[in-house]
């Protein structure tokens, strides 16, 4: 049977048609490329569907990262991407703002994601996190070193201490403390303010007292001589001795010359 020339014309148009479905799906169409984990694609490579022979598409370093060399582009040649040159390096947050009081252990390197600890000096105590953390934006974590503090100085009876601020005592100073006029301090005559607390109680004042007498007295002696004129050079001689504290008193004569 012989086709009709409308017949063979609308032949050769399907068998095109056929003929340019078949060839363009085999003529080096990509896949949507495949990046690794420090490496995204454009934006203008996400809203692309296909990738025809020749396409070429721009690879960008992910978040936390940057282009350490290479220019990103990739082509479709053959139906496969060449292999990217672009190499992505870490951001470097480095070293973090100082802040007083407040150093940094940085052994585990400043580079994202790494984290850091927060030191405060002797005396001081961390309010906020005790670590920070290299994000894409740089450093996050808020941290201050307080001083510690100590309450104010108790009252002492009969005494006073050296504080006369309104503030309350910081780590390391020192209280001091004195008695009044017939009073004396009993314990520590100073204190200083450590981690919260003093380093010792406050002390005492104590009301002096008079000094017991001592347990052997002086023993004053009062010699009296009486001397009456007896028969020549003779004389009688009475020697009277003063009374000892707290013992009886007694006389003592002596005979002399008889």
């Amino acid at each position: 049977m012989e086709l009709l020339p409308e017949d063979n014309l609308k032949s050769n148009l399907l068998l095109l048609l056929l003929l340019h479905l078949f060839v363009g799906s085999f003529a080096g169409d990509c896949p949507k490329p495949e990046v690794g984990e420090n490496m995204v694609l454009s934006e203008a490579a996400l809203l692309k569907n296909d990738f025809p022979e020749g396409s070429k598409v721009l690879l960008e370093c992910a978040r936390g990262y940057e282009k350490a060399s290479g220019s990103g582009t990739i082509d479709c040649v053959d139906n496969k991407w060449t292999e990217p040159d672009l190499n992505c390096k870490k951001l470097d947050c480095g070293q973090p703002k100082p802040e007083p009081h407040m150093s940094f252990n940085t052994s585990g390197g400043t580079v994202f994601g790494s984290r850091i600890k927060v030191i405060c000096e002797e005396g001081y105590w961390i309010l906020g996190t005790s670590f920070k953390h290299c994000y894409a934006t740089g450093w996050f974590g808020k941290a201050t070193c307080k001083i510690f503090t100590c309450p104010k100085p108790a009252e002492v009876k009969n005494g006073k201490n050296s504080w006369i601020a309104d503030t309350v005592p910081e780590y390391g100073q020192v209280i001091n403390f004195t008695c009044n006029e017939g009073y004396v301090l009993s314990g520590s005559k100073n204190i200083t303010c450590g981690k919260t607390k003093y380093d010792s109680p406050p002390p005492q004042c104590i009301e002096r007292t008079t000094a017991s007498p001592s347990a052997t007295t002086v023993i004053a002696r009062i010699f009296t001589s009486i001397s009456t004129p007896q028969q020549g050079d003779k004389f009688i001689t009475f020697e009277k001795k003063a009374p000892r504290t707290s013992e009886p008193s007694s006389t003592t004569t002596s005979l002399k010359g008889i």
